[in-house]
Parts: structure tokens; sequence; C-alpha cells
């Protein structure tokens, strides 16, 4: 066992058999960058924004600490694979500026390294973009920017508490294909109280006038504790209602599939396998990845861990040369085997018979019967979700698990 220790925690320890397996799946690192000028209302992220951290924790102390865990990580991982991709999040990351996510960078390359034709992926708030803000991290070795957009309406917009003007977020993805970007990703958000049919059309007209290539669209949820949970909670607003998402979710299929981008997963849709999120592919599929900044999670060969919350606590503790590990687990046989059914049958290529036991094959039958899984896929032994699966996609992994 490779063991680190871990303040006010019980040794941390990575199995040798995980070791060895090092580099034969997808490895990927993520970096979680927890500052953000305002929070959005429906956001449970580990962020905080400047009036809350005060003079605890800043960009320079986050950086130090990111630099000092990414070394841990490589010595703690011995020889570490060079990373087949990069995901920078939050957060919002954009708010380092150009010249900082170049030191995020270059705080993996030097820990790391970069494998050959790596995914170097940031997500941006389109407020603190600009050419030169693209420019800046083209040049710095990012391949892929993944931008906030959520909705084109002003007043959806304020229900979610996002402070950016309507039209920046397609400005700023056209930025950054002129800049040299090639993949560049919009994120929406649909089934926001008050939020009509017309606003959807609208948000989806506005992607694709931005000529992106990636497409991520989820379903509003209510997360405890936030501002929107409050809201709703009080009469406020409106939960969101679940025919009207499965009416949305068909609606921003149809438009996207009728552009040229189709799902590779429920809630991702790309203009080509190139344009697909690798490093997110590498959770579905079951890759190792390790997470770096406060709150961050990681996953080694079915061992996960996962950061202290706080970004003073987090550099405090790598300051002492300590590990800032707040909890971990090892998966049995069984969690892994539910949370491979769950993540790989969300994908387009489906989940194979060899996931299966023989009453969960039953079940697939079943489910094919009932048209949410496709019957020529189940003939050559996978089970991939039809478009009426996808939107039943959580109660079809129920029935193929507890079988």
């Amino acid at each position: 066992m490779v063991e680190v220790p871990a303040s006010s925690a019980p040794v941390f320890t990575l199995p040798e058999s995980a070791l060895r397996g090092l580099g034969q799946r997808p490895f990927g690192v993520y970096v979680h960058v927890p500052f953000c000028a305002t929070r959005c209302g429906y956001c449970d992220f580990n962020t905080y924004t400047a009036g809350e951290l005060g003079s605890a924790a800043s960009p320079a102390s986050w950086l130090t600490g990111l630099r000092r865990e990414l070394e841990l990580a490589a010595r703690m991982l011995g020889s570490p694979p060079r990373a087949d991709t990069v995901f920078v999040g939050g957060g919002t990351p954009s708010l380092l500026g150009a010249e900082g996510l170049g030191r995020v960078l270059d705080a993996v390359r030097e820990s790391f390294g970069l494998a050959e034709g790596a995914e170097v992926t940031t997500e941006s708030n389109p407020e603190s973009t600009s050419p030169e803000f693209f420019a800046g991290i083209r040049e710095a070795g990012y391949t892929r920017v993944s931008l906030g957009m959520q909705s084109a309406a002003p007043h959806v917009l304020r229900a979610l508490d996002r402070v950016h003007t309507p039209g920046r977020p397609v400005a700023a993805a056209r930025e950054a294909r002129a800049a040299g970007f090639e993949h560049v990703n919009l994120d929406l958000i649909y089934g926001t109280p008050g939020e009509r049919i017309q606003d959807l059309r609208a948000s989806l007209e506005a992607v694709l006038s931005a000529g992106v290539d990636h497409v991520s669209a989820y379903a509003l949820i209510v997360e405890e504790g936030t501002a929107l949970a409050r809201r709703v909670r009080k009469g406020e607003l409106p939960a969101p209602d679940d025919d009207v998402l499965a009416a949305d979710y068909e609606l921003i299929d149809h438009t996207l599939r009728q552009a040229g981008l189709h799902w590779y997963e429920v809630s991702n849709w790309a203009a080509s396998p190139r344009a697909r999120c690798a490093h997110n592919l590498g959770y579905w599929l079951g890759g190792d990845w390790w997470g770096a900044g406060p709150g961050a999670h990681s996953h080694i060969a079915g061992v996960r861990w996962w950061n202290v919350k706080h970004p003073a606590r987090y550099a405090a503790l790598l300051e002492r040369s300590q590990p800032p590990v707040a909890g971990s687990e090892e998966l049995t046989a069984a969690d892994r085997h539910l949370e491979r059914i769950m993540l790989e049958l969300r994908l387009a290529e489906g989940l194979p018979f060899d996931a299966l036991d023989e009453a969960g094959i039953r079940q697939a039958r079943a489910a094919a019967a009932e048209g949410l899984l496709e019957s020529p896929a189940l003939r050559r032994g996978r089970a991939v979700l039809t478009d009426s699966g996808r939107l039943l996609a959580d109660a079809v992994v129920r029935r193929l698990v507890t079988s």
C-alpha cells in the first residue's frame, strides 16, 4: 500500500493493485477553481465569492496550494501517467484570466505531463472573457472551451440569478472560434420557472447561430440549501414540472439533431466524435482521474477520495505538506457494477450485456419490448436507450440493477 498521512484523519492509502493499473485506463486531471464573482441561485457547487472569503483565501494562495497538491499527487502515484485530458472547472475559472489559467496548466504539465493530443478544457463565464482572453489561453495550450449560457431569455437568467447579458455567450463562442478553438461548448439549463417554449426555442436558435460543435443541456434541479430552493419552498416560484421537462428535452434533441449535433450522452450533443468531451467520457467509462483543488473528487481503480472544501483550509494543509483529503472510500464490486450500469447506459453506445446478470438481461429484453431499449442493439448484445428511453433513463437503470 502507498500511504499518505492526512491531518485529523486515518492514513489515506491506495492499493498497489490500483497503482499497477495506472495508464491502462484513461487518465485525467480535474482542477477545481472555487471562485465566483456572484452566487447563482440554483448552484450548490463548492464556490465562494470574494465577500464570503474575505482575507481567508485568494487566487494566489489557491494556486500555491494547487501546485503543492499536484506535486504530492505525482509522488504518491510513483510514475504517474501523462494526462490524456485536463478539465478546469468551478466556480469561474475565467476569473483567473488567461495568465492565471496558463499557470494552472503549467502546474499540471510539471507534475504529470500531457499525453500526445491531450484534450485541455476550461469552463468560462462569458462576462469574464474577451478576444484577448481566448487568444491567451489558446497560446497557453488549451484546446477546448465550455461557456455557461443557460438561456437567451433575460427573465429566465434573472430567475437563475445569472449576471451575464443574453447576447454575450454567443459573442464569446464566436470569439473563441476566431482565436483558433475548434471545440467550443455552450451549456443550457431548461425547465426554469417562467421559461416558455418560445424562450427555449430562442435559446436554441442562439446556440446554433454561434457555430459551436458541442452543446450540454441540463434539466433544472432544485438543490437543497440553494437560494432557488428557498424561493420554491416559500411558493415564490413553482418547482420544475416533469411533463414540461420531458417536452423541453424532446425539443432540444430534435432541434440539435436537425442541425447536425447528435446525442452521445443523455445530456450532451456533439457535431462529430472528435467534438465529444473526452474528459467526461473518462468519467462515464470508468477511467482514472486526480481531482485537485478544494472539494475536488478523485478516483483511481475503484478508490475514491475527496478534498476539504474551504480554500483556506485547503491551502493551510498543503502549506504543512499534508494532503487535503477529507475522506475516502473503496468501492465494492457491487458498487462498481451499479456505477457502470448507471453511467454507461447513458451513452449512445449503450451498455454491453457482459455488465448484466441473467435477470438484468431479462429486464433489458422486457424494456426493449416496451420501446425503452433499441431492439437491434439488443440483438448485438448491447442495451441502448431509445429516444423514449432517454426520458426514463433512471427508471431503466433501476430495472437493470434491481432485477
